[in-house]
């Protein structure tokens, strides 16, 4: 199993291999159903979840319902937990203490919030979209999930116009990060939310970028995949900052229940970068 889907991650192009998993995912989510590890952004429960990985595999995280991953996974108990960004209804009972959540929105509720989605991850996709309370654009250069075909680093986007940025393991993929740093601040609303995730080494101090790294192969070997063309430290966070950020290093598996980081399938110390502006 772990060799397929490896073969299968490293030869099929990305939006082929989208297009593919909407046949594929109700075979395996019956095939693997069972009450041992539970996908939270839609409830349904497994004897297992699966591989994944585009060079050393990582057993038991892909959700065979949503294909969701573990940060995918954290980002939903997140927005769901600790901010507005769903509506109120949609809200569960609480699996972490019951702190303040991070207001988006105005007292009233009476506008959509205006989402700017990069590189929209099935497991979210639908499930944003359906929610009429979120004016829910998606952006990307080949997905065929994205509404706006668009450069990261050139938006056709107004100033300050998003209420919330997701942007996830996305940044990794592109040679002038910095460049695509400034267009999602640029683009954000004073006061809005941007949820940045990277792939991270904790612990490495600083990031490590070589461009002269071209052969797929060997930008594999170093950075862990074969798109990758770096891999960030600790200092990512300091350097969204530079942009102009404000950053909450969210180590939001500590203040989830060990049980519950286990049957969702988290990794523990997972770091959520949450960026305001």
């Amino acid at each position: 199993m772990k060799k397929l889907f490896k073969l299968v991650l490293n030869t099929i192009p990305r939006p082929l291999l989208i297009r593919l998993s909407y046949v594929a995912r109700p075979v395996l989510a019956y095939a693997l159903k069972g009450d041992k590890f539970t996908d939270p952004i839609d409830g349904k429960s497994f004897k297992s979840f699966l591989p994944y990985g585009y060079g050393t595999q990582r057993n038991n995280v892909l959700s065979p319902s949503t294909l969701s991953l573990e940060r995918h996974r954290l980002l939903w108990l997140y927005l769901n937990e600790k901010t507005d960004f769903f509506q109120s209804e949609l809200v569960s009972d609480s699996t972490v203490s019951n702190t303040k959540r991070i207001k988006l929105r105005d007292a009233e509720m009476n506008s959509a919030l205006k989402v700017l989605h990069f590189a929209p991850e099935q497991a979210f996709y639908k499930l944003f979209r359906n929610q009429k309370n979120l004016d829910y654009t998606t952006t990307d250069l080949f997905s065929p999930l994205a509404d706006v075909k668009a450069d990261i680093c050139d938006l056709p986007f107004e100033d300050n116009q998003y209420d919330v940025i997701l942007c996830n393991h996305v940044l990794e993929h592109i040679p002038d990060d910095t460049k695509a740093m400034q267009e999602l601040y640029r683009v954000l609303k004073p006061g809005g939310m941007a949820i940045l995730q990277i792939p991270q080494d904790l612990s490495r101090a600083v990031t490590f970028a070589d461009n002269t790294i071209t052969d797929q192969k060997k930008r594999a070997e170093i950075f862990g995949q074969y798109d990758h063309v770096r891999i960030y430290g600790r200092d990512y966070f300091d350097k969204l900052r530079g942009i102009g950020f404000k950053v909450i290093e969210e180590d939001y598996t500590n203040k989830i229940a060990p049980e519950l980081v286990e049957k969702y399938c988290l990794a523990k110390g997972e770091i959520i970068p949450v960026c305001f502006k």
